[in-house]
């Protein structure tokens, strides 16, 4: 029996109960793949099901605030993925009128749609003969013909495609892609895979060679920066407090926070006041500065470490654009600054 019959029978055998594999339509399709981008499935379903309740079609999605899609990713990462997740169902709806490219070399042209997610929408919505290349793929390949290239580089990705491509049953396409991609999500795991209980156990070369633990091979080293941020909630004499949106490209991007000063190391209350004071923006009137959590939180990105602390400032006026408690929540933050507000929001009653 051949490599991809075995793998399909495994897989009709141990599949997962998944919404997106019961349709072929390509909007909750394509809006799976993009959640599940850097995101495990039991974090990203709640979101997938989140979004297709509150813009069942592509058309919903396009006509909604941006604001609205960057509030309902809160918590995912990576926010850009909403950003272009938006965009592209605003293009779809106006110039291809709601309807969905239905090839892949159409649906590379979509922004946010890199090889992978194109490859996966072809074969899964329109059954196109085209092999999808994730981590996961490049892991069971990898190990099974005992493939030892760096998949970091252009030329390596190149290889494992031609070889997925290889193996491909073409008249069955999308169930080879699904079982591939779940063999190695649910069996071929990165560490620890239970090898003795693999239905290729005895003729994986990376399990014959020993080579299990070191495959895949990635040579590159992500260099991460840490970064210190001192976030101000300013509290008027109204309780209202004021926010700020991130406009920059970068991190967060379009998502909101409150006043930020970024030093170059984690300071105390006796650097941080007096930039407070100096302020002209916090008014002249600051009555208390209160280190809300004297041991920063560190806020993991894949590129960047961010040293956090929220300083509460009060001050003896009425902010012009203040926001109330209410109303604050409504807005998209990040994920750290949101669990603050609601942290904060708890000890209040």
């Amino acid at each position: 029996m051949t490599f991809s019959n075995s793998l399909i029978q495994w897989y009709l055998q141990n599949k997962r109960d998944l919404p997106w594999r019961n349709t072929t339509n390509p909007y909750p399709i394509w809006l799976s793949e993009i959640i599940l981008q850097q995101t495990r499935v039991a974090q990203g379903m709640p979101y997938f099901n989140a979004f297709l309740n509150q813009f069942p079609t592509v058309r919903h999605l396009a006509l909604a605030d941006e604001q609205q899609v960057l509030k309902l990713w809160q918590g995912l990462g990576y926010y850009s993925r909403a950003r272009n997740l938006h965009q592209t169902a605003q293009y779809i709806n106006k110039e291809l009128n709601g309807v969905f490219p239905d090839s892949y070399s159409h649906l590379l042209q979509l922004k946010g749609v890199g090889e992978y997610t194109a490859a996966a929408i072809a074969s899964f919505a329109f059954n196109e003969p085209v092999s999808v290349v994730d981590g996961n793929v490049f892991r069971v390949l990898s190990r099974y013909f005992g493939m030892e290239s760096d998949i970091s580089s252009g030329k390596t990705k190149k290889e494992f495609t031609a070889l997925a491509t290889e193996l491909l049953p073409k008249d069955q396409p999308a169930l080879f892609n699904q079982a591939i991609m779940e063999f190695g999500a649910l069996q071929c795991v990165p560490k620890n895979p239970d090898c003795e209980n693999c239905i290729f156990n005895s003729s994986c070369v990376a399990l014959q060679k020993g080579l299990v633990a070191q495959l895949p091979f990635k040579s590159k080293k992500i260099k991460i920066r840490k970064r210190y941020f001192n976030y101000i909630v300013l509290q008027d004499k109204k309780g209202n407090t004021k926010i700020q949106q991130r406009t920059d490209k970068g991190i967060w991007h379009n998502l909101y926070e409150f006043p930020l000063f970024e030093t170059t190391q984690e300071e105390g209350f006796e650097t941080i006041a007096p930039l407070i004071q100096k302020n002209a923006a916090f008014g002249s009137t600051v009555v208390s500065i209160q280190e809300m959590n004297p041991i920063s939180k560190i806020h993991k990105l894949s590129h960047q470490h961010l040293h956090i602390k929220f300083w509460k400032v009060g001050i003896d006026e009425v902010l012009i654009d203040g926001i109330g408690t209410n109303e604050l929540q409504t807005f998209p933050f990040p994920i750290v600054i949101h669990n603050f507000i609601l942290e904060d929001a708890a000890k209040k009653f």
